[in-house]
């Protein structure tokens, strides 16, 4: 066995795009100064769980981690899948921060990805479980990804800060990915949503909705927003609640934001005499931020909101040997970072085209031709 060559790369910035796309083209990684110059130096749980689910993913991966967790080599195995896996996410962060790299994985993974996912299901950081189901999977459509073998399954809501939801996800295995020509938005035809609440009062999710549909119903006559009331085991361990909204247009685009409100860490716990618990955001005007927040999505224009940017361009990179063309919005700092990215890693440059008529941007990038090469293998 020959020498490994690595990558040298500094910082913790973009950590999961790096580890992603290093997994993917099968290059070896030495990142240094991770956090570095933070109080608590080193790789943070989130990021030492992210890479433990990879590890559960490929065959014949290497992770070597320093002492103070400043130091990280990395050598990808080749991508195996395969069904009755578990990952406990933590709380660190949301299961929203796995799902995106661990879809990719799946896609052009040797076997048909089936995993159970424990965590925080929804939080107001990451994308909730529920826009992954009603947004991404339709943006994974576009590309040639099957519908009938995606899957996501919430068992049990979790949110911050101790979590307890679990999701079963199925992404099934693709040849290779195809490209896509989606610039025309279209126009908004329907709002569909999803209200949840854990270990509290199911009106807290009834006026969310009707605030929600207070805005929505002044502009458009078909807005549906379901209820999902948790309780016991289907609850968590956290009490908390929140909206997740999708705008549906007449060319097939899905547009979504989401939010959730719960109670900080150690505030469950406080029962100190003379002290009250914090006061949660009123339900109603959660209900009624969030469809002010969609509205504004919709407003900047663009295939998909400013949240799904990043994944977009890199299902245009990883397509097979030719031109997709999208329209976004204005590029937001995570779609900017993961630009950068796939450049370094898989040698894409996009051509970036501002359209000033409408204040959207153009995208075209010719594919770096990804093969599941693994499928061949018998």
């Amino acid at each position: 066995m020959g020498k490994i060559t690595y990558t040298r790369l500094k910082g913790s910035q973009n950590m999961r795009q790096r580890l992603l796309l290093a997994t993917l083209k099968s290059t070896p990684v030495l990142i240094e100064d991770i956090h570095a110059d933070d109080t608590l130096p080193g790789l943070r749980p989130h990021e030492i769980s992210l890479l433990r689910l990879f590890e559960k993913l490929t065959d014949d991966c290497l992770i070597e981690i320093n002492e103070t967790g400043t130091k990280l080599k990395y050598k990808p195995g080749t991508i195996v899948g395969g069904s009755h896996l578990v990952h406990d996410c933590g709380v660190s962060r949301a299961i929203g921060y796995f799902l995106e790299p661990l879809i990719l994985l799946g896609l052009f993974a040797r076997k048909t990805l089936v995993i159970i996912l424990k965590g925080i299901t929804n939080d107001s950081k990451d994308p909730s479980v529920d826009t992954f189901r009603s947004t991404t999977f339709p943006l994974l459509k576009r590309f040639g990804v099957p519908s009938e073998g995606l899957k996501l399954e919430i068992k049990s809501r979790g949110v911050s800060p101790h979590g307890g939801g679990e999701v079963h996800l199925a992404i099934p295995t693709v040849q290779h990915l195809t490209a896509t020509m989606w610039t025309d938005e279209g126009m908004v035809k329907r709002i569909r949503g999803e209200a949840f609440t854990t270990r509290v009062s199911v009106q807290l999710g009834n006026e969310m909705i009707y605030a929600a549909r207070g805005i929505f119903n002044r502009l458009l006559p078909d807005v549906y927003i379901a209820s999902d009331y948790r309780k016991r085991s289907e609850a968590g361990n956290s009490s908390g609640y929140g909206i997740s909204l999708v705008a549906e247009t007449t060319s097939g685009c899905c547009i979504s934001a989401d939010t959730t409100v719960s109670y900080p860490r150690g505030d469950e716990e406080e029962d100190i005499e003379g002290e009250e618990k914090k006061e949660l955001i009123p339900a109603a005007d959660v209900g009624e931020k969030l469809a002010s927040v969609l509205l504004e999505e919709i407003e900047k224009g663009g295939v998909v909101d400013s949240t799904h940017q990043g994944l977009l361009f890199l299902l245009c990179a990883l397509c097979v040997n030719d031109v997709s063309k999208v329209r976004v919005g204005k590029l937001s700092p995570y779609g900017i970072e993961t630009l950068r990215e796939i450049r370094d890693f898989l040698d894409v440059q996009f051509v970036i085209k501002p359209d000033p008529s409408t204040g959207t941007v153009i995208l075209k990038c010719w594919g770096s031709g990804m093969k599941n090469l693994s499928r061949k293998t018998t």
